[in-house]
């Protein structure tokens, strides 16, 4: 199925002028961050709604070792019924999916033949979670994955390369990885928590971008420390300037330690407020979760009945 209406990012060449350019004021992102849950209060139809909207942009993810085709299966019949009917005739969104199902490459066929392409399949490859395996066996899972039919990959970054400034091989990297997606969006995933600075988030998502890269996300959901709301705000205000300079939009994704409904609500308030409606579809954002599902339909069961229902009635595959 198509990911986007819009144009594929074609990166730009590497320039380390626009590395060297770039300035983050901590203190201040992360005031403004901090003020953003207090200022957010959603009731009644208008949180449904944004909770119906949120449903649509989650990634639903299961990254374990014990990982079986039955759990997988279950898994998508969960993304493509992600909310019980009732609830979804009530709200008047009885066809209403998440946004894609994401998985091991070695459950992408087992996915791809469950969602029958009525969403995408992303896979997870290059070495995930560490980025550490031989380079060209990461070159090489991107290319089976694709093959066998997942219409997105999210790859990991080679983490070395932001911390010790060696912007030019995380370019070359991930263009290599870019050009073996093909067809394939690619996600970059920067392992924010372990960048050491906001600076550093900042210019790992412009050499990112400027390499091609469809979509930034912040974490493998592995890390001690995943998706924040400064990082995030310093992730789409690079996307922005990206926009600016290139011409091409560019997706978000925060992955890891979004679980809360209520914390959705202020991820989708942040990302309106600095990168505009247009953002708020599932070709340029998604959350990188499992449990949030849960959470969002137990709160919509309320929104319908008025009665809270316990989290196990509400199992996410």
């Amino acid at each position: 199925m198509s990911n986007t209406e819009l144009p594929r990012n074609d990166g730009l060449a590497f320039d380390p002028a626009v590395v060297e350019a770039v300035r983050v004021n901590t203190p201040a992102s992360q005031r403004r961050a901090a003020s953003l849950p207090a200022r957010r209060s959603l009731k009644k139809d208008h949180q449904a709604a944004w909770l119906a909207r949120a449903i649509s942009m989650i990634d639903l993810t299961t990254l374990s070792g014990d990982d079986t085709p039955g759990r997988v299966k279950r898994l998508c019949a969960k993304a493509l019924q992600p909310v019980r009917p009732d609830l979804l005739e009530a709200i008047g969104l009885p066809d209403l999916t998440t946004g894609a199902i994401c998985v091991y490459h070695e459950m992408v066929p087992v996915a791809v033949e469950a969602v029958r392409g009525r969403i995408p399949v992303a896979a997870v490859s290059t070495g995930f979670p560490a980025g550490l395996s031989p380079f060209d066996l990461r070159l090489a899972e991107i290319e089976r994955s694709v093959a066998e039919g997942a219409t997105e990959i999210d790859i990991v970054i080679s983490r070395r390369h932001v911390l010790t400034g060696n912007w030019a091989a995380l370019y070359d990297e991930t263009a290599q990885m870019r050009a073996a997606c093909g067809p394939a969006h690619m996600k970059a995933i920067l392992a924010t928590g372990e960048l050491g600075t906001l600076k550093n988030v900042m210019k790992a998502s412009m050499v990112t971008m400027m390499a091609g890269s469809d979509f930034i996300k912040t974490s493998t959901g592995k890390e001690a420390v995943n998706a924040t709301l400064p990082v995030s705000l310093t992730m789409m205000r690079a996307i922005r300037t990206y926009e600016a300079m290139s011409g091409f939009k560019v997706g978000y994704k925060p992955a890891g330690g979004v679980s809360k409904a209520k914390d959705a609500v202020t991820y989708l308030a942040l990302l309106k407020e600095e990168l505009g409606d247009r953002w708020l579809r599932p070709d340029l954002f998604r959350f990188g979760a499992s449990s949030l599902l849960g959470d969002i339909e137990r709160q919509l069961e309320h929104h319908v009945t008025g009665r809270y229902s316990a989290s196990y009635r509400h199992a996410v595959g």
